[in-house]
């Protein structure tokens, strides 16, 4: 995953940094939104959004039933 894309600010981003934009946004309980001019970057961050909502943010715990 290590193909660099430019987002809408012309920054180069990889795809890792889409993946884990997508997590976190999912994780910050914030709308999904794909980046529109990369198709590439917004798979990439679909998958990430689709991880974080299934997992739990490192900064949260599971509750657990004992």
């Amino acid at each position: 995953m290590n193909k660099a894309t430019k987002n809408r600010f012309d920054a180069e981003m990889t795809d890792e940094d889409w993946f884990n934009l997508g997590k976190s946004d999912a994780w910050a309980g914030k709308p999904k939104i794909s980046p529109e001019q990369d198709a590439q970057g917004a798979s990439m961050y679909d998958l990430g959004y689709s991880e974080g909502k299934i997992k739990y943010p490192p900064t949260k715990t599971p509750n657990t039933s004992q």
